[in-house]
């Protein structure tokens, strides 16, 4: 089970703006705000953003789960105006881990972003 997720980013205030604009049509909210650190989630923070360090080389995903075709085209749509780059835009997947219908962003930090319906 997944207790939490926390990223390091280069610069706080533009990571928020991009997260706060691009989790919201998926019911996700700030739970948490204090110290260089931001907790997202739907009823308690479980994604966070953090200033403490400098973001390190290497990869990262993160997938979040949207209520439908029409919330992870929204979130996309979003993250893309907050400064998001495409990776690939929202469609039907079939592939491992995915779900079947998923889009794919990079953050303002290039972390990618996966936002999904899950095929379940």
């Amino acid at each position: 089970m997944l207790h939490h997720v926390l990223l390091e980013v280069s610069d706080l205030e533009r990571s928020a703006s991009f997260y706060d604009t691009m989790l919201a049509p998926l019911g996700w909210r700030r739970h948490f705000d204090e110290d260089k650190t931001i907790g997202y989630g739907i009823a308690k923070p479980v994604f966070f953003i953090s200033a403490h360090h400098g973001p390190q080389p290497g990869y990262g995903l993160l997938s979040v789960s949207g209520l439908g075709i029409v919330a992870v085209k929204a979130a996309y749509e979003n993250g893309m105006k907050a400064g998001g780059t495409s990776v690939a835009e929202p469609g039907e997947r079939r592939s491992y881990g995915s779900g079947s219908y998923s889009a794919f962003l990079k953050d303002p930090d290039g972390y990618e972003i996966e936002i999904t319906v899950g095929s379940d």
